[in-house]
């Protein structure tokens, strides 16, 4: 009993460890954004988005150089930059939120550095994949999982003009990856089923969001600078989950193999 104790505090504690090491980039840009918040000065030469973002650029090229992340995964981390900068220039303009402070490099009143937050999300998913060699069983069809992410994203949009599917839209999550099982490596092989991992991540990012926003980094429509996101933000930050993972795998190819299938069993026997 004393040895399993043992065994399980120390898969525990390494499970953290990687799940730190895999969020490396969110945490910098986070830990940049509070700092630079508590020591910027209005008058210095380079505005504070501005710093941000030459953080961001300098991390990402470390990462590439160190091999923190493959250029195959960058690829796919670039794309949902992209996504993710369209859709934070149509939520300003809408209004849902604003950017107070100035900056060079500011286009249609968004940051350029704000990009890098969705890129740190894509990060993170990539990462966490190869550090814990996850599999995925049965995975949806690919085909359907595209069209998913698609309705997803557009839903961003389109709320703003008619009905809000943010609702229907998580229970497709479930009808399309509620069988999904994720088998992961920390010592030996375990499984967690997949949606339950994407709200308990989306949780982590409505913290994370709401740390970045007592910093009044960014503003939200009608609120006090540093009033918290609502919990209905972590609905959003659950859906934009499936899209960023969705554009992972178009670079890296969910995994479904025996060998997750074979670990797992083996382990459950060494435990009985």
């Amino acid at each position: 009993m004393r040895t399993r104790l043992s065994h399980g505090l120390a898969e525990f504690i390494m499970f953290g460890l990687k799940m730190g090491w895999a969020s490396l980039f969110g945490g910098l840009m986070l830990g940049a954004i509070i700092a630079s918040k508590a020591f910027w000065q209005a008058d210095w030469p380079i505005a504070r988005y501005d710093a941000l973002l030459g953080f961001a650029l300098v991390t990402q090229a470390l990462f590439l150089i160190f091999r923190l992340e493959t250029f195959e995964e960058a690829k796919v981390i670039l794309l949902f930059h992209l996504t993710g900068t369209v859709m934070e220039w149509f939520k300003v303009s809408a209004g849902s939120w604003a950017y107070p402070e100035p900056a060079l490099f500011k286009l249609f009143d968004v940051p350029l550095f704000s990009g890098f937050m969705y890129a740190s999300v894509g990060s993170f998913i990539a990462r966490v994949i190869r550090l814990f060699e996850m599999r995925f069983a049965p995975y949806p069809p690919i085909g359907l999982t595209f069209l998913l992410a698609l309705a997803i994203y557009a839903n961003f949009f389109t709320h703003h003009f008619i009905w809000d599917l943010r609702l229907a839209l998580i229970a497709a999550t479930v009808a399309v990856y509620g069988r999904t099982m994720i088998s992961y490596r920390v010592g030996r092989r375990h499984r967690m089923n997949l949606v339950l991992a994407g709200a308990l991540s989306s949780f982590f990012l409505w913290l994370a969001e709401n740390i970045g926003t007592l910093t009044g980094t960014w503003v939200y429509s009608g609120k006090h600078v540093s009033s918290f996101a609502s919990l209905s933000k972590m609905g959003s930050w659950y859906l934009l989950l499936y899209v960023a993972f969705i554009t992972v795998t178009v670079v890296v190819r969910p995994r479904s193999d025996e060998p997750a299938a074979e670990g797992y069993e083996s382990n459950r026997a060494d435990r009985e």
